[in-house]
């Protein structure tokens, strides 16, 4: 259980999907791989990734339309988008950045680029992941020693816990579902009660409060969980 970054892979040449699929993998990615831009909607939904690596030249629906679609949910607006295209003219790859891409890679690229290209998106977005320090207010999180401190006061935390806070700490004010909650800290292949979520809330609610301090987490009812 981790909170690897899940990239979502759109391309309809298998070879080129295969290809970044397992580089990505090797750098320690989840990947989800779709074939055409009917799929990646669906899959976005099903797996809501970190980041999604988008080529251009899709059938049916092209990766400009599923890029235009995706910016204008308020639910997937913030995944970043690295759009891949034959194309090299300047006003194509404006067009791409307009529709509201928010990267542009060139084929044929180096595949070495191009994972620089996503761990700099992520940094952005999920900076945990690229062993970033988070702050908000008076907690700080390391994520390459895994220590939290409040107010200068180291904190106990377990491994759950310690997951759920930088999930929040991330996105502070975010309401998170259970469910997502679920997906990002557990995983989507593990089985676990979505009152098992309430439980580590409870512990992490706790876990924060060890010191003194007031309670940063906020119960939004019929929603979910948000810091802030």
């Amino acid at each position: 259980m981790s909170q690897q970054p899940t990239v979502l892979v759109v391309e309809d040449e298998p070879a080129q999907r295969e290809v970044l699929a397992y580089n990505l993998e090797a750098e320690g990615f989840r990947v989800a791989k779709a074939g055409n831009g009917e799929e990646a909607l669906v899959l976005v939904d099903e797996t809501m990734p970190d980041i999604i690596v988008l080529d251009w030249m899709l059938p049916n629906v092209s990766g400009i339309e599923v890029c235009r679609q995706l910016k204008m949910r308020s639910e997937t607006r913030s995944v970043p988008i690295i759009m891949l295209s034959a194309r090299s003219e300047e006003v194509d790859k404006v067009r791409g950045l307009e529709t509201g891409a928010d990267d542009y890679v060139v084929k044929p690229y180096s595949v070495v680029e191009l994972m620089a290209r996503v761990r700099a998106q992520l940094r952005r977005t999920r900076p945990s992941t690229v062993g970033e320090r988070l702050e908000y207010e008076d907690i700080v999180l390391d994520s390459d020693t895994h220590r939290v401190t409040r107010d200068e006061k180291p904190l106990k935390l377990g491994p759950t816990e310690f997951r759920l806070l930088t999930t929040f700490m991330e996105k502070p004010g975010r309401v998170w579902s259970r469910e997502q909650l679920l997906d990002r800290v557990w995983g989507r292949d593990i089985y676990v009660d979505t009152r098992t979520v309430d439980v580590h809330i409870g512990r992490l609610r706790k876990a924060l409060c060890q010191h003194g301090g007031n309670d940063v987490l906020r119960t939004v009812r019929g929603a979910g969980y948000a810091l802030g």
